[in-house]
């Protein structure tokens, strides 16, 4: 199981931004939501999941804009599971706390902690996810623009009508955003995640 904690960054000098993040982050994660998201405390709030795609997709998300820190746990979790996760104990929920502090004072604002006695044959999923998001936080907002299309299912000829461009202009983007390096890490961040849930 994946548990996932996010605080809100510098929140004393922001509003605060945990009721209106929770929407997005339930659309984000569908049916994948063992636990749905909910205020755990103050500015902070945490949710269960069971699928590595999801969790993937969730943490991308939430450190797109710099507003967050964001700590995953993998581990068990004690059962029968509650309907609050407030309420819940276990592995994952002791790991993702360790791993939001850590994640407050790293650069790419994440951490991810795996419960001893899991597969531990993928150490390397946490620097591979923290350089996918030191990449991203590189991109320019005309490189996000082009990559909010594409995730939307249009290609790249009907970005270029979109924005008003060329797909000549569309192409240098494509190459500057560094989504096909992105696009070709993504099945093998998840794929690493979905093991490091594995018993060993």
């Amino acid at each position: 199981m994946y548990a996932l904690t996010a605080d809100q960054i510098d929140s004393r000098n922001d509003d605060d931004r945990v009721e209106s993040v929770l929407d997005r982050v339930r659309q984000t994660v569908g049916d994948h939501a063992v636990l749905p998201p909910e205020r755990t405390a103050g500015d902070e709030f945490q949710l269960l999941l069971d699928d590595a795609e999801s969790t993937l997709e969730l943490l991308l998300d939430l450190t797109r804009d710099g507003e967050w820190s964001v700590g995953i746990g993998v581990g068990p979790v004690e059962a029968p599971l509650p309907t609050s996760t407030r309420a819940a104990r276990g592995a994952a929920f002791f790991r993702a706390r360790d791993a939001v502090e850590r994640a407050k004072a790293a650069p790419e604002h994440f951490a991810l902690e795996i419960e001893p006695g899991l597969r531990l044959r993928t150490p390397d999923v946490e620097p591979l996810l923290t350089q996918t998001i030191r990449a991203r936080m590189r991109r320019s907002a005309e490189g996000w623009e082009l990559a909010d299309l594409l995730r939307a299912g249009r290609t790249r000829t009907e970005a270029a009508s979109i924005l008003g461009i060329s797909p000549q202009a569309v192409a240098k983007r494509y190459l500057a955003a560094d989504l096909r390096a992105e696009d070709a890490v993504r099945a093998a961040l998840v794929r690493l995640l979905a093991e490091a849930d594995l018993p060993s």
